[in-house]
């Protein structure tokens, strides 16, 4: 089995110590020689200026290939293209373009007046200035707005019709759900060779099971009642490792050949994943830094 090409999402800090942290991830992470790392914005853009500062920052200090998140919510057409515009003057030509969550205590998004409509017309916008590799989300299990399943393909069409290059995908439990996915998307002809699993190591079982719900992932029964127990036993992280490691082997045995990493900037997992997988330090992180 060959090994795959991986990457890792982090997000910005927002105090001294989760600055720490952060680098923390950098550093052990780094040595896995990734394809890209990206950094993710807070919902309803609440941490717009923290990730420009974190990506100038990883980009400049680490020697990785950042790619920033990018969303529409409340800010103008002209703004979010300047920021845009920022990250290609900085040497960041990735970005993952999102629609975005609302603002906290917003039922739903709603677009700024002279802003984007959604991440179609975002997207649309990036494609034309001809300088950022564009990647975009997509949904294995029904997104919690979509009508219906095939809305999430059709949409996700549109996305890469637009103009964007790969889709990350939301994490899921069981390798079927991100098989089933790839098949409705060749079938409304997608390239399958765009999607790339998105993976969530389990640090935190409560924390990761209230994403899910909020996000849509479904969760089997078996995932629920092995964490219960593992969590009793004081075994939840080996469970994780294991769960995890198992999950990605089936991905890998599906024709799958690359990974992206969730990783919570809680890195010890992830690592230890990707070390089953036979991924193993490829350069020194001083080396690069």
């Amino acid at each position: 089995m060959k090994t795959p090409d991986i990457s890792f999402e982090f997000f910005p800090p927002q105090s001294l110590e989760a600055s720490f942290r952060l680098w923390d991830t950098v550093q052990t992470l780094a040595p896995l020689d990734p394809r890209f790392v990206s950094v993710t914005y807070g919902a309803g853009g609440t941490t717009r200026d923290l990730t420009r500062d974190a990506v100038a920052t990883l980009h400049k200090s680490s020697g990785l290939n950042v790619a920033a998140h990018l969303t529409c919510v409340q800010a103008t057409k002209a703004e979010t293209l300047e920021i845009a515009d920022r990250f290609a003057e900085a040497g960041v030509n990735e970005i993952v373009a999102l629609r975005g969550d609302p603002p906290k205590g917003e039922g739903q998004f709603t677009p700024h007046p002279e802003g984007f409509a959604n991440s179609v017309e975002l997207i649309e916008a990036l494609a034309e200035t001809g300088k950022f590799t564009i990647r975009v989300g997509a949904y294995p299990d029904q997104h919690p707005e979509a009508a219906t399943a095939q809305a999430d393909v059709d949409w996700l069409k549109r996305k890469l019709d637009a103009g964007a290059d790969e889709a990350l995908t939301q994490f899921f439990f069981e390798a079927e759900t991100f098989f089933r996915f790839r098949d409705a998307c060749e079938k409304a002809g997608i390239d399958g060779s765009k999607l790339t699993p998105g993976i969530l190591p389990i640090e935190n079982w409560k924390g990761a099971r209230n994403f899910a719900r909020r996000c849509g992932t479904k969760i089997p029964a078996w995932v629920e009642e092995a964490f219960e127990k593992a969590l009793r036993d004081d075994r939840a992280d080996l469970l994780a490792t294991a769960m995890c490691s198992e999950l990605c082997t089936e991905l890998l045995e599906g024709g799958v050949d690359k990974l992206h990493f969730y990783t919570l900037n809680r890195p010890e997992l992830t690592r230890d994943v990707c070390f089953a997988l036979g991924i193993t330090p490829k350069v020194s992180f001083e080396n690069v830094a």
